[in-house]
This record gives structure tokens, C-alpha cells and sequence, in this order.
């Protein structure tokens, strides 16, 4: 178990209460697509035909950010891809996030908050037989977790449920253009996710007396196995034998620039799709070209 940080968390920002940089003022609190700040009223003036479905986790991410990184990534990407496609016409909500999702590799560690995946599959397939009750029949799981491998329900659900099923790791979508915006490669608290929360909540992100994020180097303990360091052979990676206190990939060459550089990348993507999706006649062949 990784040795508890003695020293009191120091705030990058000295207001925690400033505006999320990335949703414009004029904007907040008045997300017309976002279920959790819509009323009833509202919602039967809107009618719907594509939801979303932010899925996070809730787990150490080194010493420098906070145990709801993956939350807040997928709260953040989820309101700003469906604001993309909203202001574009699309008839879409975003449902609230997910805050849990699978810890089974870090269970030695202090409130990694683990849900199995069996449990997590039939909880969201709960949500998704809501959603057909709706007569909604779009559905994409944002995922923000590597934890969560989400492709086993879209197996488990084919042909067994009206809604159509996407999923998004949303971090999977900018590995064309990644070595333009980051020096250090990611894997958990990384330069790429400390650039995402340094851009959308910098007063979470806790920096030294010197100013240098509160994080060691990120890395990395081998295994004794040469097929699994070559990546030939998989294992579930036991969190705290892997590294020294959770953090996998170097965060010092973060920046609040590149993270919303990121994050303009996967909007306009992300956005795009949900327009495009909507606008689809859901025929026998949805969504091929035949």
C-alpha cells in the first residue's frame, strides 16, 4: 500500500469555487441537456432520440488528483460533446455520471470503490431497459475508465434489447494525434488525464511548496515474465505492486493549454458522432451502408 502523503494538500488555485474554464458562463446552470438540471415540464417539451451515459470511477490517481479524476473527465467530455451536438439540433441528454466502476487491481488500495463487473453490467442494463421504456432508442456509454472494459455488455445485449448501443473510451480517441499535444506516454495520472483536470478544475490538482505537482515520476515495476512485459500475454495488473503510489505515467510535463487542447479534439469528435447518429433513419440496416 503506498505510504499516506504527510503533508496537507496545497490547491493549485486559491478559489475553489471558480467556473469550470470550459463551459462558458453564459452556459452554466443552464444546460438545456443535461437530465439532472432538466424538469419534467422540460422534458416532455424535448422530446429525445439519443441519451448519454458518462460511466467514471472512483480511485487514487497518484498524489496530485483527486479520487473522482475519472468522473470528472467524463461529467466534463459528456456535457461538452452533447452541448456540440445540441446546439447543432441533435435531440440528446446526457444522464447523470457513474461514479463507481471496476477496482478488482486495486483492492489493496484505501477506497478504490469496486464494483464487479457482472454487477456493473446488470446495473447498466437496468439504466438501458429504462431507456427502452422511454422509447428512446440511442444509447452511448462514455467511458472514462480503463477498469471498465464495457464491450462484453454490447455483446451480451445484441439483439436483446431496442436500444442501439455505442461505446466511447473516450481516451482511445486521440491516439492519431496524441504525440502532437503530450511528451510522456499515459496510462493512469499521466500527463494527458493531470492536462484534462488542470484545464477543467485546477483548484483539485495539489502542487508542492515549489510549485511542481504534488507527484512522483509515475513509474512503472516489471514483471518476472518476459511474455507479459512484451505485451503478448495479459494479466490484471495488481495496482499497488505495479507502481509506488498509483500514478502510472510521468504528470510533470502537464499543462492546463494541452489538456483543453485534448479536450476541443474529443468534443468536436464525440459531438459530431452524436449528430450524426441522430440523423440516421434507424431502418433494419442501421447503421451500415448497404
Amino acid at each position: 500500500m503506498p505510504s499516506p502523503d504527510p503533508a496537507s494538500p496545497n490547491p493549485a488555485s486559491p478559489n475553489p469555487a471558480s467556473p469550470n474554464p470550459l463551459v462558458p458562463p453564459a452556459q452554466a446552470g443552464d444546460e438545456a441537456f443535461v437530465l439532472a438540471e432538466m424538469t419534467y415540464a422540460e422534458l416532455k417539451a424535448a422530446p429525445l432520440d439519443t441519451v448519454v451515459l458518462p460511466l467514471g470511477a472512483t480511485e487514487p490517481h497518484n498524489l496530485h488528483l483527486p479520487y473522482a479524476t475519472d468522473s470528472i473527465e467524463a461529467e466534463l467530455i459528456g456535457r461538452a460533446a452533447c452541448r456540440y451536438a445540441h446546439q447543432r439540433g441533435a435531440r440528446i441528454a446526457l444522464l447523470p455520471t457513474i461514479p463507481y466502476g471496476t477496482e478488482t487491481n486495486m483492492r489493496y488500495l484505501p477506497l478504490a470503490m469496486n464494483v464487479s463487473p457482472t454487477t456493473l453490467y446488470a446495473f447498466i442494463t437496468d439504466l438501458i431497459e429504462s431507456v427502452a421504456r422511454s422509447g428512446i432508442r440511442r444509447l452511448l456509454i462514455l467511458n472514462s475508465h480503463g477498469g471498465n472494459e464495457m464491450k462484453p455488455l454490447l455483446r451480451e445485449l445484441a439483439g436483446k434489447t431496442d436500444v442501439h448501443l455505442f461505446l466511447c473510451d473516450w481516451f482511445r480517441m486521440v491516439s492519431d494525434c496524441y504525440d502532437d499535444i503530450f511528451s510522456e506516454r499515459e496510462d493512469h495520472a499521466g500527463e494527458m488525464e493531470t492536462s484534462v483536470i488542470m484545464a477543467c478544475a485546477p483548484h483539485l490538482v495539489r502542487h508542492a511548496d515549489d510549485g511542481e505537482l504534488r507527484a512522483d515520476q509515475g513509474e512503472t515495476r516489471p514483471t518476472r515474465l518476459t511474455a507479459v512485459n512484451a505485451g503478448w500475454v495479459s494479466i490484471t495488473r495488481r495496482w499497488d505492486l505495479l507502481t509506488t503510489n498509483t500514478g502510472s505515467g510521468n504528470p510533470h510535463a502537464a499543462s492546463a493549454a494541452k489538456g483543453q487542447q485534448l479536450v476541443e479534439v474529443v468534443t468536436e469528435r464525440l459531438g459530431e458522432f452524436l449528430v450524426e447518429v441522430g440523423q440516421l433513419p434507424l431502418d433494419e440496416t442501421f447503421p451500415f451502408q448497404i
